[in-house]
């Protein structure tokens, strides 16, 4: 009987140690096992079993893309600007193995790798450069960063500058910078905006003047078209009462008589002295003789 507990509880031991021994490897996990101390495999994904007392995980790995966050940190640039800056790096682990054998702390190794060419980087440039160029920090210090960490089976994937804040008293002067030149712009832009109103108000005034001009030259074309009608109509009038005067072949006493009341009507009135051409003096005695004579008969005889 006390055989078969013993070998009952000797095998419940051995299930429970087999049970242990076996292990599950998750997706974009591997772990680095050890045989007697000494690195033996990498397992990846899948089920797999460790000999009892004799190997054992060394570290488990994520194959994920990680992000490391470091805080910022005083740098120096070429004009002897102090600066805080952190920095966010993005890598991951390419070699499970080196990634556990190569440095100690990965994590920290990496943080303060990145510390120290981060200044290396920012010491050879000036201030203005550096808020300017932040492409070409990243570009430089993921570079150095990705060389630098190869043998501990990391690749850096990317390096972003987060934030850079320079000395309270550069800041100030930054922004009193910005806003001079928002002010600089804006004046620009109300005196440009002024120039333009002037040109239009100017243009306005030509066209206006030039309508005007045309408008009074028509007014004048018509005003001469119309004298010239009226003209012609006076003279149209005057050529054919000459006309119909020659049909009717006058004498010359009645051309004469025509011509004292032409000069009757010259006078009107207005005329201090005019001087008569003899043979129109010689109509008017005539005229004046017939008068007398028509009266002579027109008056009553005397009585006897």
């Amino acid at each position: 009987m006390v055989t078969y507990i013993a070998l009952g509880f000797l095998a419940l031991v051995v299930i429970v140690i087999l049970a242990k021994n076996i292990r599950i490897v998750q997706q974009a996990r591997a772990m680095v096992i050890e045989r007697l101390g000494a690195y033996s495999t990498t397992w990846s994904v899948g089920l797999h079993f460790k000999i009892p007392f004799i190997e054992r995980v060394a570290k488990v790995v994520s194959l994920k893309e990680q992000i490391l966050d470091n805080p910022p940190r005083p740098v120096i640039t070429k004009d002897n600007v102090t600066m805080q800056i952190d920095t966010v790096v993005y890598f991951e682990v390419t070699d499970p193995k080196l990634y556990t054998y190569g440095v100690e702390n990965p994590l920290m190794a990496l943080e303060s790798l990145t510390a120290t060419t981060l200044r290396n980087i920012i010491g050879e440039m000036e201030l203005d450069q550096t808020l300017t160029s932040r492409d070409t920090i990243n570009t430089k210090l993921r570079v150095i960063l990705d060389e630098a960490t190869d043998p501990w089976g990391m690749k850096v994937n990317r390096v972003e500058l987060k934030n850079i804040e320079p000395p309270r008293e550069i800041q100030e002067a930054m922004e009193k910078q910005m806003r001079a030149e928002r002010e600089k712009r804006q004046t620009i832009l109300r005196a440009e905006g002024e120039r333009q109103n002037a040109i239009l108000v100017a243009q306005g005034e030509k066209e206006a003047a030039i309508l005007r001009a045309d408008a009074e030259k028509q007014a004048a074309v018509l005003r001469a078209e119309g004298e010239a009608k009226a003209i012609l109509a006076v003279q149209t009038a005057t050529a054919e009462g000459i006309r119909m005067i020659n049909e009717s072949a006058p004498c010359e006493a009645v051309i004469q008589i025509r011509a004292l009341e032409a000069f009757a009507q010259a006078a009107n009135g207005r005329a201090t002295k005019i001087i008569i051409p003899s043979e129109i003096q010689g109509i008017a005695g005539l005229a004046a003789g017939i008068k007398g004579i028509l009266g002579e008969e027109s008056k009553p005889a005397p009585k006897q």
